[in-house]
């Protein structure tokens, strides 16, 4: 059962989306995002791009992290690199995409990788991309690299999301950061937002959703204990971020782009938790017009 204080905490942060939700309905930048089709009869998304990032899948080898996402009743998957080492070859890039797709998943991108200011190891990146197919690195790189990453994004024509990696990321805790470094250059360069570090920074996470959204390509849904540093990973639903809110928003703008699960609680054991994650996912968007 939840302390007085947790749930004191979470009436609070929800009457705070709650309210800003309807003001800045009509404001929403959609024209930002790639075309989205309309919602296949039946999907219980509702358009929407819903995922997994196979860092939630972390223990376990890409064969039974493509059997587990499809456990999960998802078809869009992120790969994080233990599942395709970046120092793989050309064949074996080829060879895990092959898996993917012949599973009936889509490859949504990598990362988050991290990115130093050095070429080379840029270059690498993208060919590792290139190479798999994948549409979005999410990334963290460090901020003095950004102008040879966004010369590789246009090269190969490939997105960079930057991740918000919340208290303790001295580069980019918050949505806000990365779009201050990314507004003025090519629109292949843009975020990844990671709705449960913008919470721990005690920040509105559909107010940041909204700033961020003509620049937002790739979006981390999880759900946190607290709105403070101290708040750790938990199942979606069971936490203090309001997800209708959130999910309100990505549909409002009909966002295109993937809506990954990072569940990064009990590492060894996450399906149950991923399972329910998913399941709250549904049932909410299943409220929503």
């Amino acid at each position: 059962m939840k302390s007085m204080d947790a749930i004191s905490r979470r009436g609070v942060l929800k009457m705070g989306l709650i309210g800003s939700a309807a003001a800045a309905a009509a404001a929403l930048p959609a024209a930002a995002h790639a075309a989205q089709a309309a919602p296949a009869a039946g999907d219980p998304f509702k358009g929407l791009k819903v995922g997994i990032a196979s860092y939630s899948l972390r223990k376990f080898n890409l064969d039974q992290a493509i059997a587990m996402t499809k456990e999960a009743g998802v078809k869009y998957i992120c790969l994080k690199d233990m599942h395709l080492p970046l120092k793989s070859t050309t064949a074996e890039r080829k060879a895990a995409r092959k898996k993917i797709d012949d599973a009936g998943l889509v490859l949504m991108g990598c990362g988050v990788v991290t990115l130093p200011n050095k070429e080379d190891t840029i270059k690498e990146v993208f060919e590792y991309a290139k190479d798999a197919g994948m549409p979005t690195i999410v990334c963290s790189p460090e901020p003095e690299a950004l102008d040879t990453i966004e010369k590789m994004a246009k090269q190969y024509d490939i997105r960079i999301a930057i991740h918000n990696h919340g208290p303790g990321d001295k580069k980019y805790p918050l949505p806000a950061d990365v779009l201050k470094m990314v507004k003025d250059r090519d629109p292949r360069m843009g975020l990844c937002m990671d709705v449960g570090h913008t919470a721990r920074m005690g920040v509105d996470p559909v107010a940041a959703l909204k700033e961020c959204l003509p620049r937002l390509l790739d979006f981390h849904m999880k759900d946190v204990t607290a709105a403070t540093a101290k708040g750790g990973p938990v199942e979606v639903g069971k936490g203090i971020i309001d997800i209708k809110a959130v999910l309100k928003t990505l549909l409002d703008v009909k966002f295109a782009h993937h809506v990954a699960l990072e569940y990064e609680a009990n590492a060894d054991a996450p399906m149950p938790g991923i399972i329910g994650s998913f399941e709250f996912i549904r049932k909410t968007l299943a409220t929503l017009a």
